[in-house]
């Protein structure tokens, strides 16, 4: 598969390699006394392979990346060719040239040194005879073995991908199983640099996404120190790139990584995912979700916040909750608007928004506005829990708290609530959402409706519970269930014989009326 691999920038495939530094520190080649005597700045390029040659020439036989092994015996005394050999290997984009001194230059040729420093070709000498067959052998069996090391890493991961992927794992389980072979932060991101996802440890992923802007400008530009891009897309069509973010290993490795991590993105997504959801909601659900839980402190969110996009500087934070919108619908409503904020359906099937204000702007104005454009004739219950707006973030969590109780609060309201409903409309209805799980308030609801609910009195239940949502008015009850008023008052007397109470006591109806907003509670 290598539609991840189709917008590499690199124009050749890596493969295993040593530095020129490396080579420098083994064994074999310190007891040949190596001087760097130029070129030093390039003793971090790759050796892929190491080459014997003495002809003026060379370069026509290198292909890049090698470390090439001379006496000079055919250059002793010829200045032309001394100079002409250090540009063909420059040509050939050589790691470097490695000089064994002896009876053909008994000292670093000052010609060839300064060839090789305007170069930039690091030159490097051997002041003690040395075999050259020992080199040879000790570079090639460890890029062998690094190569073998290599293609097992290679497989090691896809395989792993690949299991998770046909098992229906979440992306998040993808990117952590390429942390765990990557031992280095991954960021998912979309073109825009906005940050979809990330991996690997919390302390280490915060510094980088505490960095981000200054990062993710540089994503897009040349790799280096550690930090390895892959892009994603296919069919001609590129939608986001994973970065390795300070990979300690070789490039080549790092890059290997990447690209096994890009074609198992790119299948994922093609999927669908487990979840059905675009990377984009995804993103926003986990930021959400762990917002609303409170698990992760929120200062702790924040760089997350900022890299996925959510304006988070000096700004008005007003927590909503959206029940039966779908999160594709208020994304729409929200462009229409000109608004931004962060949207996603929360696990209980309500959808989460968090809007980010400028300080300017009128919270309450902007949200009633949301809630017009929500309410259409194809959604005219359209109903927005909103909780007051915050200016610190660290008090979002207590927002979408807030918003998520007012939700429940109002579920299961026997009359239509309005546009905006807050914490302050919700009065003893939310009171009793929070305490429906009390054993004791659960008791207490069964005894005092006895009457209707082991007769099954559904009925009965609809009009006792308008009647009192009215405050007692019988018109507007009657009204509300399409009888008369005799048929509503034969129902009320039926309803008061089965309960044994006067509904015209405020205590007893209003005892009755607790018991109902428990018991409905807790059928939702």
């Amino acid at each position: 598969m290598t539609m991840a691999s189709e917008f590499r920038q690199a124009s050749r495939p890596e493969e295993p390699a040593l530095s020129v530094r490396q080579v420098l520190t083994l064994e074999r080649v310190l007891a040949g006394e190596p001087e760097v005597v130029a070129g030093a700045g390039g003793l971090d390029r790759a050796v892929r392979w190491v080459h014997v040659a003495e002809a003026a020439d060379v370069g026509v036989m290198l292909s890049g990346g090698e470390m090439v092994l001379t006496t000079g015996v055919l250059l002793a005394g010829d200045e032309a060719k001394q100079t002409a050999y250090i540009q063909s290997l420059h040509r050939a984009e050589a790691a470097a040239v490695v000089l064994g001194l002896g009876r053909a230059f008994p000292a670093p040729p000052e010609v060839m040194r300064r060839a090789a420093e305007r170069c930039g070709l690091p030159l490097v000498v051997l002041h003690r005879p040395f075999p050259f067959a020992e080199l040879t052998e000790e570079v090639q069996s460890r890029l062998v073995r690094q190569k073998f090391a290599a293609v097992s890493l290679s497989e090691t991961v896809r395989t792993g991908l690949t299991a998770l992927i046909t098992s229906g794992a979440p992306l998040q389980r993808l990117l952590d199983e390429v942390a765990q072979h990557s031992g280095c932060p991954v960021v998912l991101t979309n073109l825009a640099h906005r940050v979809l996802a990330t991996a690997g440890e919390r302390s280490a992923v915060d510094d980088v996404l505490r960095d981000w802007e200054r990062i993710a400008r540089q994503a897009g530009g040349s790799e280096g120190d550690g930090w390895v891009r892959a892009e994603l897309g296919g069919r001609g069509e590129r939608w986001g790139r994973l970065l390795l973010c300070g990979y300690r290993g070789d490039t080549a490795t790092g890059r290997l990584l990447a690209d096994r991590a890009a074609e198992a993105l790119v299948l994922h997504r093609m999927l669908g995912g487990a979840s059905g959801r675009t990377w984009e909601e995804q993103s926003a659900h986990g930021l959400l979700t762990d917002l609303a839980s409170g698990t992760v402190p929120a200062r702790h969110l924040l760089p997350r916040a900022r890299a996925a996009g959510l304006p988070v500087n000096r700004r008005t934070f007003v927590p909503l909750v959206v029940p039966g919108t779908e999160p594709a619908r208020l994304d729409r409503v929200l462009r229409t608007l000109g608004l931004t904020g962060l949207v996603a359906e929360l696990a209980d099937g309500t959808t989460a928004l968090l809007l980010s204000l400028a300080r300017d702007q009128d919270a309450e104005a902007l949200t009633a506005r949301l809630a017009a454009r929500l309410r259409t004739p194809e959604h005219p219950d359209a109903v927005i829990a909103a909780a007051d707006p915050r200016t610190c973030w660290d008090d979002v969590p207590a927002g979408l708290r807030e918003a998520r109780h007012v939700a429940d609060a109002v579920a299961g309201a026997a009359l239509g609530p309005p546009p905006v409903v807050r914490l302050r409309d919700v009065h003893l209805r939310g009171l009793i959402r929070l305490l429906r799980d009390d054993p004791q308030v659960q008791s207490f609801a069964e005894r005092e409706l006895d009457g209707l609910l082991r007769g099954g009195e559904r009925e009965l239940l609809d009009v006792l519970r308008t009647y009192l949502a009215t405050g007692r008015n019988k018109s507007r009850t009657a009204l509300l269930h399409h009888v008369s008023r005799p048929a509503l008052y034969r129902r009320l007397e039926a309803i008061q014989a089965r309960l044994g109470i006067d509904l015209d006591d405020f205590e007893q109806a209003a005892s009755v009326h607790i018991a109902l907003l428990a018991h409905d509670a807790q059928q939702d």
